[in-house]
């Protein structure tokens, strides 16, 4: 079609003439000039603008990610900071010129060094060391070096001070049952410490829970083998040191490192819910006992009493063998003495008279007599 314009466009020389006009010859068209490369269409909103027409601005094509971190540093379009974005600090230069960070990175290594391979071991503690978490060796008091962690490590335990177990924790019930199947609640206190610290930390999972249920195993036990009346009175001393040997030797056999201290029972008493009941049942034993000790009293005084005349009887006994017949009519006399004082009969011993007088009749008849007068 001559004379009219390529609705292609013209994109390249074969389709247009030198002199810009048609092959039949007619008036010349003004043509304009060609889009440069890359500007046809909608422009890519991802990409930044383009502002040459050279030959790398030519092809266009997606960003990339090697792309999008030189922009945000700063050196992929010729911008200067040495890969460092615009916000970001720069560190402060010695006066050598020369950067501060092999510096601080130096102080951070020797404070990890310091910290990781020196030791102080109180007075009161000890230390142990493991290698790749096995043991090594057993540190006491003073300044110790060891290996930098991870290779090394360093764990301080006390172990002069007495630690202290109260069992049950808080106003817990502990309930014990005694020879005579009663019931009593139980709270007691166990002392203990370290003995060896490398069985205490190896040997046992949890040695402190592991003192707690021996303790209570070995006070059960204990209680099991006593009355009442001995773990509410005096037996609580005997108890004590039943369950303290008790302990040790499980403790021992286990390997446990741990040396019992003692143990102090703080507290006996009945069942919450049978509180009144057993004070009825001890107030009864109470006037039980009151009973008993009067009893023996009085037989203590009969025996003091009988003791006496059993003496005063041997004086006289003695003195019978020495006189006999003076000593039996003396003993007559006294006799009677003592007897007819409490009577009101007179005895007069005479062949001519009556035997006795009877005082009380006579009176009796003397009183109408006088009042019929």
């Amino acid at each position: 079609m001559t004379g009219k314009k390529s609705p292609w466009g013209s994109g390249g020389g074969n389709d247009a003439s030198p002199s810009g006009t048609g092959s039949s010859g007619d008036a010349p068209e003004t043509t304009p000039p060609p889009a440069p490369p890359g500007t046809e269409g909608p422009r890519n909103p991802w990409l930044p603008p383009q502002s040459g027409t050279g030959p790398k601005d030519a092809g266009r094509r997606g960003p990339n990610i090697e792309d999008i971190f030189r922009n945000r540093k700063g050196g992929g379009n010729g911008g200067g900071g040495g890969g460092r974005g615009p916000n970001m600090p720069r560190l402060p230069q010695r006066p050598d010129g020369k950067s501060w960070a092999p510096v601080a990175i130096g102080l951070v290594v020797l404070a990890w060094l310091g910290t990781s391979m020196v030791h102080l071991i109180a007075p009161q503690e000890k230390g142990v060391v493991t290698t790749f978490g096995s043991y090594s060796r057993t540190l006491d008091n003073g300044t110790a070096v060891t290996l930098p962690w991870p290779i090394q490590s360093v764990k301080v335990e006390d172990v002069t001070s007495i630690r202290r177990e109260s069992i049950p924790e808080g106003d817990g019930e502990k309930l014990m049952l005694t020879a005579d199947q009663n019931l009593v609640d139980l709270t007691y206190l166990v002392r203990w410490n370290i003995k060896d610290l490398k069985l205490y930390m190896f040997q046992l999972a949890d040695p402190d829970q592991t003192v707690r249920e021996v303790a209570e195993a070995a006070m059960r036990q204990s209680i099991a083998e006593v009355n009442l009346n001995d773990v509410m009175g005096s037996g609580r001393a005997q108890i004590e040191l039943n369950v303290r040997e008790r302990m040790q030797r499980v403790l021992d056999a286990y390997r446990s490192g741990v040396v019992i201290q003692g143990v102090d029972i703080k507290k006996t008493d009945p069942p919450a819910k049978v509180v009144d009941a057993f004070k009825e049942v001890l107030a009864a034993q109470q006037d039980a006992q009151s009973e008993i000790n009067r009893a023996q009293a009085w037989a203590q005084q009969l025996t003091a009493r009988a003791g006496g005349e059993a003496t005063a009887f041997d004086k006289v006994y003695e003195q019978y063998k020495l006189a006999p017949e003076v000593t039996r009519r003396r003993m007559y006399y006294e006799t009677m003495e003592r007897v007819l004082s409490q009577t009101d009969k007179v005895i007069l011993e005479s062949p001519n008279t009556q035997a006795y007088l009877p005082l009380p009749e006579m009176k009796r008849t003397q009183k109408p007599q006088e009042g019929g007068q």
